[in-house]
C-alpha cells in the first residue's frame, strides 16, 4: 500500500518480488503399486520433419536481433502435437486416480495454470523434440510450478522447472543481484533438459530419471543398490522411495490423461496455438524494466510473465540483455528502440551514509519504504552497512544515472544474524563465501579495505542466514553437512547437485 506519491518510474506499490508461490496440490496419499502395472519404455520417436521458417525483422542487427521463428501447421494445435508426441508407457494405479479426482475437483486451477503455460509451453515443445524426448516432459513444469515463472519453494527452488541455486549455476544458469536465469524461460529449459538427458543416460529409463529430477539421482542410484544388495527388481515401481517421489509420476501421469481426454475429466483446455508465442531479442542498452514494457506497447504485468528473470526495476548486470518479447511485437520494438538515443534509466547508486536509516533515504527519494526494501532486496530484519550501494530514483534519464549503476557495486543484504569469522589457514576468500552462502563482493561490502589475501587469525564481519557449515555424524555415523547451511528441504531432500548424494530441487513451490 502506498505511503506517499512516488515520483516518475516508481511504482506506489513494491516492485514485483522475486519469490511468488502458487497454488498448492495435495499429494495423494501414498498407495502400493504393482511392478506389473508399468511397461517397458518404448524407442524413441523419429525426428520431426524440417518446419518452414518465418523471419521475424526489424531494427538494426547490431543492436536487437530476433530470433528466428517455426511455424508449424500440420498439427491444427499444439495440444495435438504434444498427444502425438507422448510416448512413456501408462501408469494406472490408484495414486493416478486421485491426482486424477484433484485436478477435476479444480477447474479454475486448471484454467490458470493452461493459460499461465500459453507463453512458454510451444517453445518447450519444440526443445523437447528436437532432443527426441518424452513430449510428456513438456508437462513437467505443471507438476513443478504450475507454470508460475516466479515460483520460489522453501528449499530456494524457483522458476517452472523449480531449480535451487548452485543446480541452477551448475547447468549454466547466472545468478546475480540484477537478475536470476532460472526463471528464464530459455536458460531454465536448456539446462532440465540437459539434466533429464543425463539423468535418462546414466539410468537408461526414462521413470527412473523423472524420479531422480524429483529426489536427486544420488538418491535413485542409493535405491537401486539397495534393491541390487537384496535381490530384488530395480525397475520404478520396486524402488522404495520417498512418498513425494512415489506421488510424483503419478501427478504427470493425471496431467496427461487430462490434456488426453480433456472431455472426460470435465474440462476444458483453452486452444493453444501451434506457433510461437514471443521471440529473442537482445539489446546492450540499459534501460528501465517499464520503459521496455512501454517500447513494445505491453503491459507491464504482460512484459514481466515473459521476463520474469529480472530482480530489479533496472534491466542491467550483463554486457547484453536478452529479453523475450511476443513475436508480433518484436519489431515494433526493435524500431522504436534504434529511434531513441537518449539515456532509458531512471534509477541511480546511492551509498549508505553514517547514522542513516533505511526510512530517510525512503523519504529523501520521495519513496515508500517497502518499495525501496523491495527494489534493494532488503528483508525486514536486515541491518544496511555504511557505504553499502542502493537503487534509488533519480529525477530523470540522464547518463549520470547509466554511470553510478556501472560504477556502483550492489550486492545483497543478508536478513540474517551478524557474527565474526576467524580465518583458518588454508582459507581463502571463496572458500569462506562459500562456507556460509554469500558472495566474495558480500564479505569486501561488510569488511572495507579488505586485503585479496587473507592472513591466519584475521577476522571477518559475516552477515549470513545460512550459518557456518559444519560437519557433523549422522545416526550411521556418516559426516554430513549440516542442516543450517543447507536449503530446507520440505518433504524430500531437493535437487541440490546433479552429482551428489540426496540432490534434486526439493518440495516443488505448488506443492
Amino acid at each position: 500500500m502506498p505511503r506517499s506519491t512516488p515520483p516518475a518510474g516508481v511504482a506506489a506499490t513494491a516492485w514485483p518480488s522475486a519469490t511468488a508461490s502458487v497454488d498448492e496440490i495435495a499429494a495423494p496419499p501414498d498407495l502400493p503399486i504393482s511392478a506389473a502395472e508399468i511397461g517397458a519404455e518404448p524407442m524413441p520417436p523419429l525426428a520431426p520433419p524440417e518446419p518452414p521458417y518465418q523471419l521475424a525483422t526489424g531494427g538494426d542487427p547490431d543492436s536487437v536481433t530476433n530470433a528466428t521463428l517455426q511455424l508449424r501447421s500440420e498439427y491444427g494445435d499444439l495440444w495435438t502435437r504434444i498427444r502425438q508426441g507422448f510416448i512413456l508407457d501408462d501408469l494406472d494405479t490408484p495414486l493416478v486416480k486421485k491426482a486424477e479426482e484433484w485436478y477435476a475437483a479444480r477447474p479454475e486451477y486448471v484454467a490458470r495454470m493452461v493459460d499461465r503455460s500459453r507463453r512458454y509451453l510451444y517453445h518447450i515443445v519444440v526443445e523437447v523434440e528436437k532432443r527426441g524426448m518424452p513430449l510428456e516432459i513438456a508437462l513437467l513444469p505443471m507438476i513443478e510450478s504450475a507454470y508460475n515463472p516466479m515460483a520460489y519453494s522453501r528449499s530456494r527452488a524457483s522458476g517452472i522447472w523449480q531449480f535451487i541455486p548452485s543446480t541452477g549455476k551448475l547447468f549454466g544458469m547466472k545468478q546475480n543481484w540484477w537478475f536470476d536465469e532460472r526463471r528464464n524461460v530459455i536458460s531454465a529449459t536448456d539446462g532440465a533438459l540437459d539434466y533429464l538427458q543425463k539423468l535418462h543416460a546414466e539410468f537408461g529409463d526414462w521413470y527412473l530419471a523423472l524420479a531422480a529430477y524429483n529426489w536427486g539421482e544420488g538418491s535413485v542410484r542409493r535405491a537401486i543398490a539397495a534393491n541390487q544388495k537384496r535381490g530384488k527388481p530395480t525397475d520404478y515401481l520396486s524402488l522404495k522411495m520417498p512418498a513425494e517421489t512415489r506421488n510424483y509420476l503419478p501427478k504427470l501421469q493425471a496431467v496427461k490423461n487430462i490434456v488426453s481426454d480433456p472431455e472426460r475429466f470435465e474440462l476444458t483446455l483453452a486452444d493453444m496455438p501451434d506457433a510461437p508465442y514471443f521471440t529473442v531479442v537482445r539489446t546492450k542498452k540499459k534501460m528501465d524494466v517499464k520503459v521496455a514494457a512501454e517500447l513494445a506497447e505491453m503491459p507491464l504485468e504482460e512484459f514481466l510473465s515473459l521476463n520474469p528473470e529480472h530482480n530489479r526495476p533496472v534491466i542491467a548486470g550483463a554486457d547484453e540483455a536478452t529479453l523475450l518479447l511476443p513475436y508480433d511485437k518484436a519489431e515494433l520494438f526493435a524500431a522504436k528502440l534504434d529511434l531513441t538515443d537518449q539515456p532509458m534509466v531512471t534509477w541511480q547508486a546511492y551509498k549508505f551514509r553514517a547514522g542513516e536509516t533505511l526510512q530517510q533515504v525512503a523519504s529523501r527519494f520521495n519513496m515508500p519504504l517497502e518499495t525501496l526494501r523491495t527494489v534493494n532486496g532488503i528483508g525486514p530484519r536486515a541491518k544496511v552497512p555504511v557505504g553499502h550501494a542502493l537503487l534509488v530514483p533519480s529525477q530523470a534519464p540522464s547518463d549520470a544515472t547509466v554511470a553510478s549503476l556501472q560504477n556502483a557495486v550492489f550486492t545483497t543484504v543478508p536478513s540474517g544474524r551478524s557474527f565474526y569469522h576467524r580465518v583458518r589457514k588454508g582459507e581463502t576468500l571463496a572458500s569462506i563465501a562459500a562456507r556460509y552462502d554469500v558472495s566474495t563482493q558480500d564479505i569486501k561490502g561488510w569488511n572495507a579495505g579488505l586485503a585479496a589475501k587473507l592472513a591466519p587469525g584475521q577476522r571477518l564481519h559475516i552477515v549470513s542466514d545460512a550459518g557456518p557449515v559444519r560437519a557433523k555424524k549422522s545416526k550411521r555415523g556418516r559426516k554430513t553437512q549440516a542442516a543450517s547451511a543447507k536449503p530446507a528441504a520440505g518433504k524430500s531432500s531437493g535437487r541440490v547437485k546433479p552429482t551428489s548424494a540426496p540432490a534434486g530441487r526439493a518440495r516443488a513451490a505448488h506443492r
